[in-house]
């Protein structure tokens, strides 16, 4: 039990026993003492004024002596109007903290058989181009979510949705057909997902001056500009091509689809490489060219119902005029479907393999329409976690030179991203490896990547989801600073310390012995704040916000160099004040590695 629970306990036992009525643990109101005040927690008086019948000082000062002779955990207090500060007794910090070292996995939970089923999906890449900077934040944000979700308690399922069909693969793949000369990446040299990339830019190249050519020949006709533009698009011999063979493959031509399928296995490839240079991985892989007909399925089986309403062009719609929106298109009139249609058959197909009871969606903020009505719809369907579905909705990511343009090539491309990030915290930490000893080449690029890797993270990770954020290399893989390697140089000088310790032949115990340990105002604040781990994975889990564990580790890591500049650990001329100490970082150490690892991101052992 901790120092609240504790007071709490000791508030509702005072008020029973000094006004004779029990109240609610709701009741009783607990906060960190302010600023300029003495005490660590406050006790809000004012709800028991109607029970005490007292003014609110009297009543605070009669609670306060109560909880300091009745309990261990209250060393002295203040009333100040209806707030009872509250000084906690040292031996009660010192327990505090030896119950912290006594849990390895201190500030988390762990699911059981019967906690809820959350599935997330993230990543939902198309396979026409290779992963780019909004992928990573994507990913980094949806791996995250599942690391938090199961540090409270829940069941996870990490789930990931392939866009594999349309017109944007076919491009490729006609694009690949008409100027690849049998190119692959065997033979050159590049990862499958970037080939196809350069095959979809060179489309969109050969597009466009197909389009300008057909322009110039309208606009000699006598059409307007805009009237020549658009014919053109249409009228292009390439995009007839693509979607004639878009055609083929709905129709399922066996070499249309041979080709898919070829491509496709380059790219899926080219993807697993990205994935594991990020950390992150899925539990189950969905393909909209498979969800798409359970989606049609759906929708057939919601027209029967007469939940959706079928037009005179034969194309269905669903009407959500009653839910203050418009009506929404779910089938073509040719029968093709639309994304909306392939997120209720990929839901289908999740809640026939899953007993899920929430789903979040990582997905940009662009599609906050999408997933409103996404919801509605399923809801109608009688999918059980339709109506409560969670749009994990995020800004986007912004570049010192503008937005990023797939059709163009000038996308961060992520696999750059990340080795330049590695490359770049190589330079950077060089000084601080070169002064380790005894150590290989092996464990240099390995300290580069963690820091790398971790720079990249912790920048993203840090920013508030639902905001847009720019992205700045240089002061993401900063030593100083809210960064990424700050927090991972503190973990590794903490490691230090407890090495040099052993060299010494300085065994930690097991256990605090709570009676003999001895803390300085500063401990007390950095137990606390290690203490707070909990609150803090708890309302990262209710928000739904990576951000909040960033910013707890960054406090928690400037609290402790706060305190490690003031105070020697082994240079402590008291041997249990040593020992305390070193029982202390050691638990930074360890809830900064737990923290960091719910943001997905690796501490090194030494910097």
């Amino acid at each position: 039990m901790n120092i609240e629970q504790q007071i709490v306990m000791a508030a509702q036992k005072a008020v029973k026993e000094l006004y004779g009525q029990d109240v609610p643990e709701k009741m009783v109101q607990l906060q960190k003492t302010k600023a300029g005040f003495e005490g660590n927690l406050t006790l809000v008086v004012f709800p028991f004024l109607k029970i005490s019948k007292k003014k609110p000082d009297l009543t605070a000062a009669e609670m306060g002596q109560w909880m300091v002779e009745q309990t261990d955990v209250v060393d002295r207090y203040n009333a100040v109007g209806g707030f009872l500060n509250l000084v906690i007794a040292e031996k009660a910090f010192v327990k505090l903290l030896a119950d912290i070292d006594a849990d390895p996995a201190f500030g988390t939970r762990k699911a059981t058989d019967e906690s809820p089923l959350v599935m997330i999906e993230y990543s939902s890449p198309n396979t026409n181009k290779p992963l780019h900077l909004g992928h990573v934040r994507n990913n980094l944000l949806g791996w995250s979510l599942a690391q938090i979700m199961q540090a409270n308690g829940y069941r996870v399922v990490k789930t990931n949705i392939v866009n594999d069909r349309g017109i944007h693969i076919c491009k490729s793949m006609l694009a690949w057909l008409k100027y690849g000369n049998g190119e692959t990446p065997e033979s050159s040299g590049k990862k499958g997902d970037h080939l196809i990339g350069d095959y979809y830019v060179a489309f969109d190249k050969h597009y466009r001056e197909e389009v300008k050519q057909l322009k110039a020949q309208f606009v000699a006709e006598g059409m307007t500009d805009e009237q020549a533009e658009e014919k053109a698009k249409a009228e292009a011999p390439l995009i007839k091509e693509a979607h004639a063979m878009l055609v083929k493959w709905e129709q399922g031509d066996a070499e249309v689809r041979a080709l898919w399928e070829k491509m496709n296995s380059w790219v899926y490839a080219g993807f697993d490489e990205t994935y594991k240079a990020l950390g992150v991985s899925f539990d189950k892989i969905y393909y909209e060219s498979q969800t798409y007909l359970k989606g049609k399925a759906k929708v057939e089986e919601g027209l029967e119902k007469g939940l959706f309403e079928r037009h005179d062009d034969n194309s269905v719609w669903a009407d959500l005029t009653d839910e203050g929106l418009d009506k929404k298109l779910l089938l073509r009139s040719d029968g093709t479907s639309v994304y909306m249609t392939q997120d209720i058959g990929t839901a289908e197909m999740r809640y026939e393999d899953y007993p899920i009871d929430k789903m979040i969606y990582v997905v940009g903020n662009e599609q906050n329409y999408h997933f409103q009505v996404l919801s509605i719809l399923l809801d109608r369907l009688g999918f059980k976690w339709g109506r409560e579905l969670v749009h994990f909705s995020y800004g986007m990511v912004e570049l010192p030179n503008g937005k990023m343009k797939s059709r163009e090539g000038t996308v961060v491309d992520a696999d750059e991203l990340v080795a330049q990030m590695i490359d770049d915290a190589r330079q950077l930490s060089e000084d601080k490896v070169n002064k380790l000893t005894d150590i290989t080449p092996e464990e240099k690029e390995q300290i580069a990547r963690i820091v790398g890797m971790g720079a990249l993270k912790y920048f993203i990770l840090k920013v508030d989801a639902r905001k847009n954020m720019l992205f700045n290399p240089e002061e993401s893989i900063d030593f100083n600073g809210n960064t990424g390697p700050f927090i991972q140089y503190t973990h590794a000088r903490i490691r230090s310390i407890l090495r040099k310790a052993e060299a010494q032949g300085i065994a930690l115990p097991e256990t605090l012995d709570v009676e003999k340990g001895r803390l300085n105002e500063k401990e007390v604040l950095l137990i606390q704040k290690l203490n707070d781990f909990g609150a803090a994975v708890e309302q990262a889990g209710k928000d739904y916000s990576p951000s909040g564990i960033a910013n707890y580790c960054y406090e928690l890591t400037k609290e402790f160099n706060q305190w490690y500049h003031d105070y020697s650990i082994l240079g402590a001329d008291d041997e249990q004040v040593r020992m305390t100490r070193l029982v202390l970082a050691r638990n930074v150490a360890k809830v900064i590695k737990t923290g960091m690892s719910l943001l997905g991101i690796e501490v090194p052992e030494r910097m």
